[in-house]
């Protein structure tokens, strides 16, 4: 997978974590609550994570608005402080 594929890939995967917990991310950043060097800095660290395609499935299967990320998710503790 190219670069440009691997970064867009997670893109989706942080901001479809992010929706499946109830964040907005654009809003939170708006609201000066994320940086978007902190948003850049996240889908980097879910490019080092092992299990993108797990992640994919558990998202896919999600109705609704979960409480918290998977345990092996990277970036849960920031989603998680961003939770309204």
């Amino acid at each position: 997978m190219t670069e440009n594929n691997t970064l867009r890939r997670h893109a989706r995967l942080v901001d479809t974590m992010a929706e499946t917990l109830g964040v907005d991310l654009e809003e939170q950043a708006l609201r000066g609550n994320v940086s978007v060097d902190q948003i850049s800095d996240a889908v980097l660290s879910c490019t080092a994570c092992t299990q993108p395609d797990t992640c994919e499935h558990w998202l896919a299967t999600r109705q609704g608005i979960e409480a918290t990320a998977p345990g092996y998710c990277r970036n849960a503790d920031l989603l998680q402080a961003l939770k309204p």
